[in-house]
């Protein structure tokens, strides 16, 4: 089932499956970044207001704006 990052919890795992069409601006951002389809990551933390979420992956920690994250398309492992 493809879901939005924000439908995770602290210490979900999930895969990025791909990215929403209005993120156009972010995409090239985030591939350069790793954040490329078939990537697995666990959501390490959220700040206190939901924004930013940090992310690990590929053996580094991400963070990621709300805006950012909102364009993923991922799968809860």
């Amino acid at each position: 089932m493809v879901m939005s990052l924000k439908n995770l919890h602290v210490g979900d795992l999930g895969k990025i499956v791909g990215f929403e069409q209005a993120g156009k601006p972010y995409r090239k951002r985030l591939l350069a970044m790793g954040l490329t389809p078939g990537t697995e990551f666990s959501i390490t933390r959220f700040a206190p207001m939901g924004d930013p979420v940090e992310i690990k992956l590929r053996g580094f920690s991400l963070t990621l704006r709300k805006d950012e994250a909102g364009i993923l398309l991922i799968e809860k492992l």
